[in-house]
């Protein structure tokens, strides 16, 4: 990571490009379960923080690459840490929802 790095605003736009083009790339939403079914980013999973010692449920190799995202990024960030702690080697914040622009599913 490059000094400025932590600076650079996260574009979830273009981080859900890299997880569409990967093949056993995993989509997590770390919201609430309320907040999931008023709205989420199509092909995610639901993963509330607070359980988020249950990962195994939806990753099954510690070698995919894991793209998380929450409301704002703020969660998301924490996500990353602690499954990175769990031992999973491609966690990627992608940042909130409120950036993203596509369809929504609920």
């Amino acid at each position: 990571m490059k000094l400025f790095d932590v600076l650079k605003k996260l574009d979830i736009n273009e981080n859900l490009k890299e997880y569409e083009s990967i093949e056993n790339g995993v989509l997590l939403d770390v919201r609430t379960e309320e907040e999931y079914a008023l709205g989420h980013i199509p092909k995610s999973k639901n993963l509330p923080l607070q359980v988020i010692d249950k990962a195994g449920k939806f990753i099954s190799n510690k070698e995919d690459k894991v793209f998380v995202y929450c409301r704002s990024g703020n969660r998301s960030s924490m996500a990353q840490e602690m499954l990175k702690n769990m031992g999973y080697k491609n966690v990627k914040n992608i940042g909130g929802i409120i950036e993203y622009s596509g369809a929504i599913e609920c």
